[in-house]
């Protein structure tokens, strides 16, 4: 085997935290993958060029950097409800009302697709955090240069040197940088909820409650779960909800129309979360959304709800929920 085969096989044991760096740059699972995708035919085509000055993976992270660079040259900034209004909506009635393209809204991302493994707990939980939902909204508040920066720095650890190498620039411009990144986020509101860990018992229970009170649509019990100034958010509808009494307003309301859904638990985004598989006319489920769950101390904060069935492919899930064996009446 040649050493630019070599190289070739090496180029895919980087995809992994490469479409972690992506996400968290585009705030978008179908931007994320397109652009790692790139940065891989990129990479192909100058394997001869490629003359060992760097390692291969700061090689990898210089063209996936200016791949992400290209992408959010279009101005657009990915959002959450929450980050283009102060205030819920109201009346909650009526907010179907609006909505955007999905092009406008942040997407999830399932964990396995961007954390690297490892053997380390406080590194894979470390990971997580740096994904959840609310803190990759922020980072889209930053011009693109600084997001770079405060990523490649603080979350994945770079050296000053290091990035200021891969940017072109001098340690004094990253450093000034990384400053002026944390000043914007230290006005962001970006409140996440507990770390999630599949092996906390307390944790599990409230999620299987939650199952089980969703899918019965028991809404005294789901409501039961949740913060007293808990929110909801669907993109792409504009609208976003606070409070447990608006939120069962809303999901006796327009909501309703969720009654005897399936949905399954997984992790996205360090967080719990469901696909939803709604009740089709003709009989049977068709995918709905995903949902992604902030939990704190307990109890239910937010909810997460995205429309995009786009999603279920992408995060290769089936186009109908897995069979259950019988639980009798």
């Amino acid at each position: 085997m040649t050493a630019i085969a070599t190289t070739e096989l090496e180029l895919e044991t980087y995809r992994r935290e490469l479409t972690g760096y992506c996400y968290r740059m585009l705030g978008s699972a179908f931007d994320a993958e397109d652009a790692v995708q790139e940065t891989m035919v990129r990479a192909w085509r100058s394997l001869d060029k490629f003359e060992g000055r760097s390692s291969l993976r700061s090689w990898l992270y210089r063209i996936a950097t200016n791949v992400c660079m290209d992408i959010l040259g279009s101005g657009q900034r990915r959002a959450r409800p929450m980050d283009l209004s102060a205030t819920a909506w109201q009346p909650v009635v009526h907010s179907l009302a609006a909505q955007r393209a999905n092009e406008a809204w942040m997407e999830p991302m399932l964990d396995e697709r961007i954390i690297p493994d490892s053997a380390d707990p406080a590194e894979v939980a470390a990971g997580r955090e740096s994904i959840r939902l609310a803190f990759v909204a922020a980072l889209q508040h930053l011009p693109p240069r600084q997001r770079a920066v405060l990523v490649l720095r603080e979350v994945l650890r770079w050296r000053a040197a290091e990035v200021a190498d891969l940017l072109d620039t001098s340690v004094a411009s990253v450093n000034s940088a990384l400053q002026r990144a944390r000043a914007t986020l230290s006005t962001v509101r970006s409140t996440s909820g507990d770390t999630y860990d599949e092996l906390d018992a307390d944790q599990q229970e409230l999620l299987a409650k939650y199952v089980a009170a969703f899918e019965a649509y028991d809404m005294d019990t789901f409501v039961s779960l949740l913060r007293e100034d808990a929110t909801q958010s669907m993109p792409p509808f504009v609208m976003w909800l606070q409070g447990r009494e608006d939120i069962r307003t809303w999901m006796e309301g327009p909501g309703k129309e969720c009654l005897g859904s399936r949905v399954e638990p997984m992790s996205v985004n360090g967080a719990p979360a469901l696909a939803q598989w709604r009740p089709a006319p003709e009989g049977g489920f068709v995918p709905w959304s995903i949902t992604v769950l902030d939990v704190q101390g307990g109890e239910v904060t937010n909810i997460s709800t995205f429309l995009d069935t786009r999603l279920f492919p992408l995060l290769g899930l089936p186009e109908t929920p897995p069979e259950r064996p019988y639980e009798g009446p």
